[in-house]
């Protein structure tokens, strides 16, 4: 509580602050302009006026010098007055004394003053005094994680009945980072978070925004989450097919090899949903099907074979038939395209006196594709609860991702 206190006091004085500068530069930069609008104003108006008195001066003193000479023509001797009167004569012909420019009325000059509305004071009042709120708790709360291979499966929940939530947004960091980094955003309450390293403590916080808004609610209390298996990968070097760099992607390239691309190792183990997911290869269509494609899992490796439709396997071709140690069931699922996810789920289930006899055992199978599911019971002659995961397809353009 008082680590979280003291981290919202900062929050709050460092957003108040910078908002209190922000407007000191808007007020000033407001200021300014209507102060470059009185001087733009004032120079407009009064050069005219300026002018005019110019002129007005200047008839004055024109009409004072001709006075000056008119009285010294009529007090001069009389040999030079007749001269000064005639040079007197001719000057007060030429000057216009009885003209004046036009003087604006008083009502046509500008006379300046400023509006200024106090309400701006009232509205800026009503709005700081609403901004910002404190929350006692984030209205959603992370909820679980789940181990995946090489991946964390997080769920969260919201914890304010009152918050109708439109958006989700997951974060998440290494715990030797210093930057979350968003991983999804979207309306689910869960997400699995793949390309996590095993055995690594990672970071995570959730978020929310509410319906009809767009700022985002408070972050969650972070929480640690990891996983302790090791990622699905298919084994490089099969000729038919090109792997991501993390080698989850496998694509069928056109080699004209055939064959099943198998798992690294056993990383499936019973209890734990297996994810086949058909993704998007740059070709405008998944690669052409054939009756031998597959996606499936099996005891073990078996070289030799163009599908996983054999013994000791269960699967499910492009066209949607289900196979249980090769023979085709009347059970049918959707027929695999592009974008579509297929999972396995299975759990034991278990026949004969002990485990370590050698026994029958079965498998309780759930294959699941499009929103439809099958349910079968896998027999074996021997307990398997991690197995290998292959696929299979006879021309390019298939693009499977594992986890």
């Amino acid at each position: 509580i008082r680590e979280s206190a003291t981290l919202t006091r900062d929050v709050l004085e460092q957003h108040f602050n910078d908002l209190k500068g922000t407007l000191k530069k808007l007020l000033d930069e407001r200021l300014t302009s209507l102060l470059q609008e009185v001087d733009a104003i004032e120079q407009e108006s009064i050069k005219p006026l300026d002018e005019c008195q110019k002129l007005i001066e200047h008839g004055v003193s024109t009409a004072n010098d001709l006075l000056r000479e008119g009285e010294s023509a009529v007090d001069g001797d009389v040999g030079q007055q007749n001269e000064k009167l005639c040079s007197f004569t001719k000057k007060a012909l030429h000057i216009q004394l009885d003209s004046l420019p036009e003087v604006p009325s008083l009502v046509d000059v500008p006379c300046l003053s400023a509006q200024l509305d106090d309400c701006l004071l009232t509205i800026l009042k009503n709005q700081i005094f609403r901004h910002g709120t404190v929350a006692s708790r984030p209205p959603v709360q992370l909820e679980e994680f789940v181990e995946k291979p090489g991946g964390i499966l997080v769920r969260w929940c919201k914890v304010d009945d009152d918050f109708i939530p439109q958006d989700y947004r997951l974060q998440y960091r290494k715990s030797t980072a210093s930057h979350f980094e968003d991983v999804y955003v979207g309306s689910e309450t869960e997400f699995i978070v793949l390309h996590i390293d095993p055995n690594v403590d990672y970071q995570f916080r959730v978020c929310a925004r509410g319906d009809g808004r767009q700022e985002w609610s408070p972050w969650s209390i972070p929480q640690i989450g990891h996983t302790t298996l090791v990622p699905h990968e298919w084994t490089a070097g099969l000729e038919g097919y090109s792997l991501s760099s993390r080698r989850n992607i496998a694509l069928r390239n056109d080699s004209q090899s055939c064959g099943v691309l198998y798992s690294k190792a056993p990383t499936y183990f019973c209890g734990q949903t297996l994810t086949f997911r058909q993704v998007h290869s740059g070709i405008e269509t998944v690669g052409q099907p054939d009756r031998r494609d597959s996606l499936g899992v099996c005891v073990e490796q078996q070289n030799g074979y163009d599908s996983l439709q054999r013994d000791k396997a269960v699967c499910i071709s492009t066209n949607g038939a289900v196979f249980v140690n090769g023979k085709e069931m009347t059970n049918q699922l959707p027929a695999v395209t592009s974008g579509s996810t297929v999972t396995f789920d299975m759990e034991v289930v278990q026949l004969g006196p002990s485990s370590n006899e050698g026994g029958n055992f079965k498998l309780r199978v759930t294959i699941s594709s499009n929103n439809r599911e099958v349910v079968f019971d896998w027999v074996l002659d021997q307990c398997c609860v991690s197995l290998y995961f292959g696929c299979s397809f006879s021309y390019p353009g298939w693009k499977v991702l594992v986890f």
